[in-house]
């Protein structure tokens, strides 16, 4: 199978979801609940996280998108209702707004707060499922993304284009910490806005993000993307240094956000973004070719430093010596959504050597799906370094096999320009 064979890669993109549906939709409690990927089973405990709730909307929706059954829409509706009535504050009844905007990161099934944490990273997954619901015609869901918009303007941009992180219920900060992951999210959700309703202003957002974070704060680490910042910007270089295994915030360089980024610097060629002048060739950090050339140079650097035996490192060194070397599913279906976009895109420039190289490489990416799903089909977390044992997620879970999905939809859609 090529990139350019929309048909297959939707097949696989609708077969992802079809493992998920009816099983994952939780008739009962509202919402959704993250499916074990040996025995298909429901993992036990009853809470809810706000990533997974939004994912699952975000991957029906784009069921809904790529033409597929009308479960799609369905279970789009079913977890936008939930986002509404259980992960989103209410009023305390004591008239105090500030204090009840936003949404809940973990609830219970009920719908009762369990960790009442306003998250940046999670914040922009709430963008992410409007926008991706509002594009599949879900009633209600363009005024729920128009709200997330201001929301995240009221409460989390900083005055640099870019997210602030993690907040109390009353907005104030917990840590002086920027994210760049935080940030690649929004640039996500901005992208997916955009895409959805046709707004430049969303382009302009996507694009401010980008480039702080791709061009203006890499140039500082040759080009490589930090993950972790001061309340200024500044690089946090032992941000922590003594916690490799963090599931959200590790010390190093991530192959998977390169390549994860790689895939929206392609998108914001395809859809003629403002270029910095630092992509024109007239600064020497970085190449020229736009928004293109930086997509390239980030694909290549996370496939130089990061990849191994059928996988990518979860984090390196700047020389590409692993700090924790496990193969991390993730990325890899990053890697494919990336390898289908840049195809797509050098195809546009009639760059034939380029396409045949991005699709050569989507081609080898896919061929290793099969490792990382389990006997049910769903996708291990990871593979060990050592000895390529497959591990599941903990719960709770915010992977209900989002990236797998977004990586076929991009196949499928990179097919199709």
């Amino acid at each position: 199978m090529a990139p350019h064979d929309p048909e297959a890669y939707r097949g696989r993109f609708l077969s992802t979801l079809r493992l998920q549906y009816p099983d994952a939709v939780d008739a009962q409690g509202g919402g959704y609940r993250l499916l074990h990927p040996e025995t298909g089973d429901h993992y036990t405990g009853e809470h809810r996280h706000l990533v997974a709730t939004c994912r699952s909307i975000a991957n029906f929706a784009a069921g809904a998108i790529a033409d597929g059954p009308d479960w799609c829409l369905d279970a789009a509706e079913h977890g936008l209702e939930f986002l509404e009535s259980a992960h989103r504050a209410g009023d305390d009844g004591e008239g105090s707004p500030p204090a009840t905007d936003g949404y809940h990161l973990v609830v219970d099934a009920d719908g009762e707060p369990v960790d009442r944490t306003r998250s940046a990273y999670g914040h922009a997954f709430v963008l992410l499922a409007y926008a991706r619901a509002a594009d599949a015609g879900v009633d209600g869901a363009a005024d729920g993304l128009a709200a997330t918009v201001d929301l995240l303007d009221e409460r989390f941009h900083d005055g640099t284009g870019c997210l602030r992180s993690d907040c109390d219920p009353d907005w104030s900060e917990r840590e002086p910490y920027r994210g760049q992951n935080a940030n690649m999210h929004a640039c996500e959700a901005y992208l997916a806005a955009y895409e959805a309703t046709g707004d430049e202003e969303y382009l302009a957002r996507a694009h401010r993000i980008a480039a702080r974070i791709t061009v203006d704060l890499a140039s500082a680490t040759d080009g490589l993307l930090w993950e972790h910042y001061t309340a200024d910007w500044d690089h946090d270089f032992a941000y922590n240094a003594d916690e490799p295994r963090h599931q959200f915030r590790p010390p190093g360089y991530q192959p998977g956000h390169h390549v994860e980024w790689a895939k929206f610097c392609a998108l914001l060629d395809r859809y003629d973004a403002a270029v910095p002048a630092a992509l024109t060739g007239e600064d020497g950090d970085f190449g020229g070719d736009g928004w293109y050339g930086r997509a390239v140079e980030l694909f290549d650097a996370a496939v130089d430093l990061g990849w191994t035996d059928g996988g990518f490192a979860y984090t390196v060194e700047a020389d590409g010596e692993p700090i924790v070397g496990d193969r991390y599913g993730w990325t890899l279906a990053e890697g494919i959504g990336a390898a289908a976009a840049l195809a797509e895109r050098a195809r546009d420039r009639g760059d034939e050597d380029a396409a045949a190289r991005f699709a050569d490489r989507h081609r080898r990416f896919v061929g290793h799906v099969d490792a990382y799903r389990g006997p049910a089909g769903l996708w291990y977390e990871k593979l060990s370094a050592a000895d390529q044992t497959p591990t599941a997620p903990d719960p709770p879970g915010v992977e209900p096999d989002y990236h797998p999905a977004s990586a076929f939809f991009e196949s499928w859609r990179s097919g199709r320009v």
